[in-house]
């Protein structure tokens, strides 16, 4: 019987990474959770967000997952040591495929990293970075208000323009070559990042390394079966299926809410 792969984030940004993935593994079944009653996770504390994760990985693994990805990076950077704890299927974060393939993409040795309060304040990219490539200079950056941006759909409005310049400013005098998104909602933005901080920076988005790494791992599935989706969130279902709608550019079919702690469907 095949085994759905399970994907889980604090919002609509995960399916950035879900895309990739459906995109990459057509005949894969898919199941993915957006925790958008407690989005965002950046501003809270470690152990908070370790305890929103421990309880979205439970709920996926209740759906006889084969393998999990940790597609918000708040909790890749502080909440995988955990999630282990809870089974022996692979868990993949964001945090070492995107740091991986910014070492690659990187010439000067000189990389950006933005992403939450969280992820930020856990050093993980800088870590991973130079795990890789001891001598690279990392240059973090938190923009809290990228994820409300795309959360309420604004990321082709004029404000988005502000706060992208606002917040890179300072990214954009360290001549950097390489960007690291460091939170799955912001390649909702990439377009405008990259218009303001030029072609000659190379943004990485986690989600085309993760397929890479998934393709390692998981044997391919020739069942001649299109691949199931099945999407489920615990808050906002209605909003979700908009932002999702635009974002995959499909009416969102097969969306429900869930609440974790009950673990029961609400119609």
């Amino acid at each position: 019987m095949k085994k759905p792969i399970g994907i889980f984030d604090s919002g609509v940004g995960g399916l950035t990474v879900y895309r990739a993935i459906r995109s990459a593994f057509p005949e894969e079944d898919l199941i993915y959770f957006g925790d958008t009653a407690r989005v965002p996770y950046g501003p809270k504390s470690p152990n908070t967000i370790i305890e929103y994760s421990v309880q979205n990985a439970r709920f996926l693994l209740q759906q006889g997952i084969k393998t999990m990805i940790v597609a918000c990076n708040t909790s890749s950077s502080v909440a995988i040591p955990y999630l282990r704890q809870l089974t022996d299927i692979p868990i993949i974060g964001v945090i070492d495929p995107g740091s991986e393939v910014a070492v690659r993409s990187s010439v000067s040795g000189k990389i950006g990293v933005i992403g939450t309060e969280g992820t930020v304040r856990s050093e993980a990219y800088s870590k991973a970075i130079k795990l890789h490539k001891p001598e690279a200079q990392v240059f973090s950056k938190a923009c809290p208000l990228f994820v409300p941006l795309v959360e309420e759909g604004w990321q082709d409005h004029a404000v988005a323009k502000h706060v992208v310049r606002d917040y890179l400013f300072s990214m954009l005098e360290l001549d950097i070559d390489t960007l690291v998104l460091g939170c799955t909602h912001y390649p909702l933005l990439s377009h405008v990042i990259q218009d303001y901080m030029g072609n000659s920076v190379k943004l990485v988005d986690s989600a085309d390394a993760i397929t890479l790494h998934l393709r390692s791992l998981l044997p391919p599935e020739h069942d001649g079966r299109p691949g199931k989706d099945n999407f489920y969130v615990s808050d906002n279902e209605d909003k979700f299926a908009s932002i999702g709608g635009r974002i995959l550019n499909n009416p969102m079919r097969n969306l429900r809410r869930v609440r974790l702690f009950e673990s029961w469907f609400i119609d």
